[in-house]
């Protein structure tokens, strides 16, 4: 099997030279690129095939937001191949890293990760998943909830979900996967078989047009089906 090919996108020189090392004592993980910016790596990305972009928010020329969307633009086009990208931040840019999953990435990091999340995470988004771990993401989205744009209309979070074309059982489903539960937690709390919960997870991707968990995690907050805007 090949390894994952990595890309590391990072104005900081030390801070790449420690991923890297990192990722490269790993069979079956490899950095295969390295740019101090965002349009460097864009450039790069249009030369070489890669897996998975870790991603900095904060950068000269190009910042990571930027990136990511023009990045992700370039693979819906099918101008590039499939990439997943996974943002890294410091929680005093908080708010960039909401931007950057709105735009798409598969989720994001901070600096200090621990060693071994980093790892499980870049093999998470390469199979499909996202990072979205309670300790990590809620953070982030209550952190940033009052900035959300949520609607005034006196109505309920499962009102607003139905308007998107979701049922109960799927804004039940919804509301776990905000929690950052995975899809065997999800299995257990309802109980479903983990077949039943991927089938629901899928059709609430579909209904609400999210490209993975973490653009439907950010859905459910924007529209005040879950967190600060959401009046039950």
């Amino acid at each position: 099997m090949n390894p994952i090919r990595v890309m590391l996108v990072d104005d900081q020189h030390l801070l790449r030279a420690g991923f890297a090392m990192l990722i490269g004592s790993q069979p079956d993980l490899e950095v295969v690129a390295e740019a101090g910016d965002g349009a460097r790596a864009v450039d790069l990305l249009r030369e070489r095939p890669v897996d998975v972009i870790l991603m900095d928010v904060r950068m000269p020329v190009k910042d990571g937001i930027a990136a990511t969307e023009e990045i992700l633009t370039m693979v819906d086009a099918g101008q590039v191949p499939p990439v997943r990208i996974v943002v890294l931040t410091t929680f005093d840019t908080d708010e960039y890293a909401f931007a950057a999953l709105k735009a798409g990435a598969a989720g994001f990091l901070l600096k200090d990760v621990p060693p071994e999340t980093l790892l499980a995470s870049i093999r998470q988004v390469h199979e499909g998943g996202s990072v979205v771990a309670p300790t990590t993401t809620r953070r982030l989205l209550e952190h940033v909830g009052p900035m959300l744009v949520t609607s005034d209309a006196p109505e309920s979070p499962r009102d607003r979900a139905r308007r998107a074309g979701l049922t109960d059982r799927e804004t039940d489903i919804l509301l776990a996967m905000v929690t950052g539960a995975s899809n065997g937690e999800i299995a257990e709390w309802m109980y479903l078989s983990e077949a039943t919960v991927k089938t629901h997870v899928r059709r609430v991707l579909a209904k609400l047009d999210a490209r993975d968990r973490v653009q439907a995690v950010v859905w459910a907050y924007e529209h005040g089906v879950a967190g600060p805007g959401a009046v039950r």
